[in-house]
């Protein structure tokens, strides 16, 4: 049984006019009888919020910070209920509605909504719901709760998306629609042009200029079809925060851009997230797929507190690629854990395939260095020059090794890629 405020205000009215009329315990006594027998009363006139039939429908997937809503169907085939209904949902479910209220006759059917804004990425599974029913007079009520699963899946939200339009016009420069000027190791024949003066002489096509007269000359674009892995580090390197997020997210939003380029490419693309096991893997979708695929793999992706064993990465990659591919390599530059860990496992993929190792770089570390007011702001900053000349210095080990590194802040590192993968293209490195 569930008591109102307003069975207590008639208890404690009833135990003061007593109090003030006729003061006895036995008067006391009565007041509290009768206020029992009306809640009693009550509770019996109430329905059965346990009768009510319960499903859902609505949202099932949604963007990180975009709003969905899902709808609760209730129907009642007893008596009339009037009351509350809290649908729960755990915090991060961002629930953004307050208890509903309630009032549905028997045989009738009301459709209630909650709405969501999650504010984690991930499943986001509905809790109980709880049903306050009350009586006619006010005084009383029941209370019950039913399970009514549903999940709602908080995606990447993919904010580097604003910078897909203008790569994707440097692109149709390099596909066939503007003619290469130098013939790279990866380009393939696309067609045959008038010499212009200025033009590359070793593309000159001599046979066709015997046939047609005058100076005939090969256009080139970049090869289709070539394999382009994605892999994302999602061990504790990831896990620190950069910004208002960690950098496996910057890592994530990085990753959905190249996908969509190097799909519209005409490349084929795999995923992989891996610390010292395999946390997401996605292999060769169909172009449509593509995005919709990593998003729903990543979604539920979480840094890891435990060392990246590069081992079992480099393992993972080389089971996956046969031909020569890109590997897109998403990690920190931490220098003790790429020269102790990285790098005498990398030499297997640097012989076959072109490497690309992407980093999050903290802005905060730039900020830092320019500050020296104080004594302590003079440490801070000689703090942040080391870590910044560490990182230097392990970048220009990699370049030597044959690795090509980008490393830029949260709102570069996607854009960065994106061009990073369009010079390879152009000079016909894939």
């Amino acid at each position: 049984m569930v008591l109102t405020g307003r069975a207590g205000l008639l208890a404690g009215l009833g135990v003061v006019f007593v109090a003030l009329v006729m003061p006895s315990w036995s008067g006391v006594g009565v007041v509290i009888g009768v206020v029992f027998l009306v809640c009693l009363v009550d509770l019996l006139l109430a329905g059965s919020p346990r009768r009510l039939q319960l499903s859902r429908e609505g949202d099932t997937a949604v963007r990180l910070g975009e709003p969905a809503a899902v709808n609760l169907l209730v129907t009642n085939p007893g008596r009339r209920i009037r009351g509350l209904l809290r649908d729960a949902w755990p915090p991060s479910a961002g629930v953004q509605d307050p208890p509903h209220k309630l009032d549905l006759p028997n045989g009738e059917r009301r459709r209630l909504t909650t709405h969501l804004v999650p504010t984690r990425r991930g499943d986001r599974h509905a809790d109980r719901v709880t049903i306050r029913s009350i009586g006619p007079l006010g005084f009383a009520g029941r209370q019950g709760g039913h399970q009514v699963p549903w999940t709602v899946r908080a995606l990447p939200p993919f904010n580097s998306r604003k910078h897909l339009p203008s790569r994707l016009a440097r692109l149709r420069e390099l596909d066939g629609r503007t003619a290469l000027m130098v013939r790279g190791q990866g380009t393939e024949f696309d067609s045959l042009r008038d010499y212009v003066p200025g033009d590359d002489v070793r593309s000159i096509d001599w046979r066709a200029t015997a046939r047609r007269g005058n100076v005939v000359l090969r256009t080139w674009r970049p090869e289709r079809d070539r394999q382009v892995a994605i892999v994302i580090d999602s061990g504790r390197m990831s896990a620190g925060r950069v910004g208002d997020a960690p950098r496996l997210d910057h890592a994530m939003d990085a990753a959905l851009l190249l996908a969509a380029l190097a799909t519209r490419a005409g490349d084929r693309v795999s995923l992989l997230a891996c610390d010292s096991a395999v946390r997401a893997d996605v292999r060769r979708p169909a172009p449509e797929d593509v995005l919709p695929s990593f998003v729903n793999a990543l979604a539920n992706v979480d840094a890891e507190l435990v060392q990246t064993d590069f081992r079992v990465v480099v393992s993972q990659v080389l089971e996956r690629l046969g031909q020569r591919s890109l590997i897109v390599l998403l990690t920190g530059l931490d220098p003790a854990v790429i020269e102790e860990s990285l790098l005498p496992v990398i030499g297997p993929l640097l012989k076959r395939h072109v490497i690309v190792l992407a980093s999050v770089a903290d802005p905060r570390l730039t900020e830092l260095e320019a500050t020296r007011s104080d004594l302590i702001e003079v440490y801070n900053a000689a703090s942040a020059a080391r870590t910044r000349l560490d990182r230097d210095r392990v970048t220009a080990v990699l370049t030597r090794a044959g690795v090509t590194v980008v490393d830029e802040n949260p709102d570069q590192i996607a854009p960065a890629l994106a061009d990073t993968y369009l010079a390879l293209k152009k000079a016909g490195r894939l």
